[in-house]
């Protein structure tokens, strides 16, 4: 390749091997972040930077920066030899922090300014240009890291705080702009730490152009938005919050993207990225581009994308969004809108397959992290190994869960005892996938009503509701997802543009909701029979399904150990009910470890003595029993002395 530089001297560079170009047209080159995009490099005692980019349809690249004073000829880019569609150049003129962009004329006669794909860093929205720049970073987060890796293929708990980054909190000083990541850096990690949440997950994090669509219309996959910073201050963020023993799981978005001129959409003329069909290319719920995943190149892509965030990142996880979507042809679409498989089904065979390769090849590199599946559907063995049939996701959203139980408690407990089977209902399917429990952002918004504003009755009740939500989540099997300001029960309805109510925190009722959320987090780390076993039956025992009259229901939570038994019992009407019996295994004394009715949760102070001693007397089908004082709207955790 060859342009001339300012000295009018022929220059050469090339990052990418014949062995690159190969695994890029095969669909297997996952680490493309190292080649496709602008680098800093040195060639021949020259700085300068490297420019590569895909478009195989183009008659013509350049690259247009604020170095050559947005010229559309000045650096033009040369088409490799090897019928890759990729095209190159060196300009010494450019350097770390360069604005640029990509002038795409292609064979068809269309013209456009594209932002870099693989772009680390974009201009801050509504500006549109890329930004050169590097991922040098000095991590410090070494000890997490050697953690994370000894507790490979363990059982651990997942207690994941849910957040969106522009309006977890703002700075009322400063026109309630967002905090930066930096700001975010001094008052995140100690506040999830205190809470007691082991991973923090936040919503897309990726260069998003609207505000408004929450990072889930992404335009630079490789470059964590600049609204908040640069990426060393993400990196910065992300290790601070490691240093303080808390995960990092990130909102990823392969199914769609939107159609702003300067991302993804039509990128060299052509529907390069996306289908052209609209029938397999076009999402009609939220009016942007579906990924052509039969495409090799495409493929490669994405998969690089989620090296990248957990190689440069050091991120923990990836939640994937939407994947119901992605899995059925007629996903939101009518009779005629969409068209068969090879074989005549609904499944998206292209997209099944791609999953599949994203799974495979992230657990490979990356063994002690997790892939998380937000999938609404029935669909078999989303969390199950690709060896045997699966998608090969770590975990999967449990929607039915989470639909079924606000359903429940939106009821008045009067009427609880004809609904039964919904709070009843989820355990018949619970080991069927690795299921989280997510009470997300998706849940407070659009007239929704947050959390404690789905809960009937007057102020006493809502919070008594709201804590009995709670402990019932955390002693349901899986693991638990919360979005942020459900922990200390915001009344509004979450807004984007705005902070969460922080100042609710100072009431004591808010005060009471997040002790109790800390007190969850902590017998959730602290026993081991809420985690060891929550993805299989062995974790789980009914004492008593069906005592719909009381509205009550009763279980055994197990661990690898039966000392560590813990005995749920849940009420779910206002009205205690006193020497309640309940089936025990075995003889022997048992002590509350737990009452979400407790006064300093803001509960009437209905508790069991420090001690209740099994009795003689024959209950739910077992020889022993206890005699317990159940509180109202409350749940109790029992442990075996």
């Amino acid at each position: 390749m060859k342009q001339k530089s300012s000295e009018d001297k022929p220059v050469e560079a090339t990052l990418l091997t014949e062995f690159d170009i190969h695994l890029f047209k095969e669909g297997k080159h996952y680490h493309l972040y190292n080649k496709l995009g602008s680098h800093l490099m040195e060639y021949m005692g020259t700085k300068g930077v490297y420019f590569a980019v895909w478009a195989p349809n183009a008659e013509s690249v350049s690259v247009m920066g604020d170095f050559n004073n947005w010229s559309k000829e000045s650096h033009k880019m040369r088409s490799r030899w090897d019928n890759s569609g990729i095209w190159e150049v060196f300009i010494p003129e450019a350097k770390k922090g360069s604005l640029y962009k990509y002038f795409i004329r292609s064979n068809n006669g269309y013209e456009a300014e594209k932002g870099d794909p693989f772009a680390f860093s974009w201009e801050t929205p509504p500006h549109t240009a890329s930004m050169v720049w590097d991922l040098e970073n000095t991590w410090k987060d070494k000890l997490w890291m050697e953690d994370r890796k000894k507790k490979e293929g363990k059982a651990q708990p997942y207690s994941v705080y849910e957040l969106h980054l522009g309006s977890w909190k703002r700075v009322p000083e400063d026109g309630l702009r967002s905090l930066t990541y930096r700001e975010l850096a001094e008052d995140l990690p100690k506040y999830i730490k205190e809470m007691g949440f082991t991973h923090v997950e936040f919503m897309p994090v990726m260069e998003h152009p609207f505000f408004g669509s929450w990072g889930y219309q992404i335009t630079g996959y490789f470059a964590p938005s600049s609204r908040f910073g640069s990426p060393q201050d993400f990196m910065y963020l992300i290790d601070k919050l490691h240093q303080e023993g808390i995960g990092v799981i990130l909102d990823w978005v392969p199914s769609h993207f939107p159609n702003d001129m300067h991302g993804l959409h039509y990128f060299d003329g052509t529907f390069l990225y996306e289908h052209a069909d609209p029938k397999k290319g076009f999402h009609p719920d939220w009016q942007s581009y579906i990924f052509n995943y039969g495409r090799n190149e495409v493929r490669a892509f994405l998969i690089s994308n989620a090296l990248f965030w957990l190689d440069k990142f050091h991120a923990d996880g990836l939640r994937v969004d939407a994947v119901a979507s992605m899995l059925y042809l007629d996903y939101s679409r009518k009779e005629g809108e969409w068209e068969p498989n090879e074989f005549g089904g609904r499944e998206n065979l292209e997209a099944i397959s791609f999953l599949k390769e994203f799974n495979e090849v992230v657990y490979r590199e990356f063994p002690d992290t997790v892939t998380i599946a937000e999938e609404s559907t029935a669909w078999p063995m989303v969390s199950k190994p690709t060896y045997i049939g699966g998608l090969g996701f770590g975990m999967k959203w449990m929607m039915g869960w989470m639909h079924d139980t606000l359903e429940y408690f939106s009821k008045d407990p009067v009427h609880r005892r004809h609904h039964q089977n919904t709070i009843t209902f989820s355990t018949t399917y619970a080991f069927t996938e690795n299921f989280m429990l997510p009470l997300s952002h998706d849940e407070v918004v659009y007239g929704k009503h947050s959390i404690i504003n789905k809960m009937p009755g007057d102020e006493w009740n809502k919070f008594a509701n709201l804590r009995t939500l709670y402990a019932y989540m955390y002693a349901h099997p899986g693991t638990k997802l919360l979005f942020m300001g459900a922990e200390f029960g915001q009344f509004s309805e979450w807004n984007h543009d705005s902070s969460l109510e922080w100042h609710l925190t100072e009431q004591d009722r808010h005060k009471q909701i997040q002790e109790t959320l800390k007190e969850l987090n902590k017998i959730y780390k602290d026993e081991p029979a809420f985690y060891e076993k929550t993805f299989s039956h062995e974790g789980f025992e009914w004492i008593d399904i069906n005592d719909d009259e009381n509205s009550i229901i009763s279980f055994l939570r197990k661990g690898n150990d039966r000392k560590d038994d813990v005995l749920v019992i849940c009420n779910f009407t206002p009205v205690p009910r006193e020497n309640y019996r309940i089936g025990a295994n075995e003889k022997g004394s048992w002590k509350e470890i737990f009452n979400s009715d407790d006064s300093r949760f803001g509960g009437s102070g209905v508790r069991n003595n420090d001690k209740v001693h099994t009795e003689d007397i024959a209950a739910h089908h077992r020889e022993q029993s206890l005699s317990l004082t159940i509180p109202p709207m409350g749940v109790v955790y029992m442990k075996k002395d």
